[in-house]
């Protein structure tokens, strides 16, 4: 039987309704899809799942609520050619465990707390140790990169929180904890990210992020050709166990200058005290700051793809570490081997052990306070 032949206006209808239903769907799975997320594992009988960022670029971030890992960051270079510029794993397992940190959100104290101890309020608290003599990053067991934390896709952004509460006396530190740490993909080609706490004791915190850069893309070779600015005029000298001896030393006339561009190896193995004791670099950078605000900490250039990193803060310094304890006994994605200096870190911060230093900017957050901080990393390519 032929179908019965509709009128014209039903025909207008039909085609207006199915407009209608296509393009809400369209704009359904526009929204859906600013944030995708899949399992990655398990961890503590917990589901570990990796959350995946794009803009309208085509840079591509994957991050993990174990331990708030970034674990890839895919972006373009001169050509437009994509690579991951990012140190770490294909699969969740081998991050467990992670002794460089690839990736990871590190605290409560990132960096260094000399002796493994601090007095507050007329209380000594001690921390395991776990770094020669120091708590390094905060402790053992139970540190933020270690952990699984509650994440949350932002809703109407492109971006996803992640939360946890780290415990009264959690690695010896005191008071609970509520830390939130989000990461935003914008299309400026930027990756912000926002740190918050409180707490209902007064504790010390120092909270950063500890991806390994190459900008050439991740297991190509080292980073010694990468070229470095840092908005610094001083940094914090250390001792033979790499904590600050309160001094603020001016970089001028030293290896450690990079107020102007230079590359990374231009001076890595010279005959300087503070390089030797550090294998390289491995210093907290004191910042050029002007008041409050996002300013720019660092910038990074790689001459054979053209990338560019720069790097803003709220934060008061930035730890610049060259990768000097990586030692070709990890192999990350795609098989690839990460030797000495394969990647580089920019973790901004507060200084190392400052708990100990009453004379740097105090790292100790209050009941009734929130810890608040900002980083930028922005991708671009000349």
């Amino acid at each position: 039987m032929m179908p019965r032949r509709l009128k014209p206006v039903y025909i207008i209808v039909l085609a207006v309704l199915a407009g209608t239903m296509l393009f809400a769907q369209k704009k359904s799975v526009k929204h859906d899809a600013a944030v995708q997320q899949e399992e990655f594992g398990t961890r503590e009988g917990r589901p570990v799942n990796l959350y995946t960022l794009k803009n309208a670029h085509g840079i591509e971030i994957k991050a993990m609520n174990y331990g708030g890992i970034i674990v890839s960051i895919r972006v373009p270079d001169r050509k437009g050619q994509f690579a991951d510029v990012v140190l770490g794993h294909d699969k969740l397992e081998g991050y467990i465990p992670n002794p460089p940190y690839l990736g990871a959100i590190v605290g409560r104290y990132a960096n260094r707390i000399a002796n493994g101890t601090f007095t507050l309020d007329g209380k000594t608290y001690t921390l395991p140790k776990n770094d020669g003599p120091n708590t390094l990053h905060g402790g053992t067991t139970r540190t933020f990169d270690k952990v699984v934390w509650e994440a949350e896709p932002l809703k109407g952004k492109n971006g996803v929180a992640f939360s946890y509460l780290s415990k009264d006396g959690e690695e010896g530190f005191p008071g609970n904890l509520k830390v939130k740490v989000t990461y935003t993909l914008t299309d400026s080609n930027e990756l912000l990210i926002d740190y918050e706490a409180t707490t209902d004791k007064a504790t010390p915190i120092n909270v950063s992020q500890h991806s390994y850069f190459n900008l050439a893309g991740q297991g190509t070779g080292d980073i010694l050709d990468h070229e470095v600015m840092i908005n610094a005029d001083r940094f914090t000298p250390v001792d033979k166990n790499l904590i600050p001896t309160g001094e603020l030393r001016p970089v001028k006339g030293t290896p450690m200058d990079f107020t102007t561009a230079m590359k990374i190896g231009a001076r890595i193995d010279d005959n300087y005290e503070q390089l030797q004791l550090g294998h390289g670099y491995d210093h907290n950078y004191v910042l050029n700051r002007k008041g409050p605000g996002m300013q720019l900490a660092a910038r990074v250039y790689e001459p054979t793809s053209g990338r560019v990193l720069e790097v803003s803060t709220t934060q008061p310094a930035v730890q610049f570490y060259s990768g000097n304890f990586l030692d070709g006994t990890v192999t990350g994605k795609e098989d690839r081997v990460y030797k000495r200096r394969y990647g580089f870190c920019l973790e901004t911060q507060h200084f190392p052990d400052s708990p100990n230093h009453p004379n740097f900017p105090s790292t100790i957050l209050k009941p009734g306070e929130t810890f608040h901080q900002k980083t930028s990393f922005k991708f671009s390519a000349k």
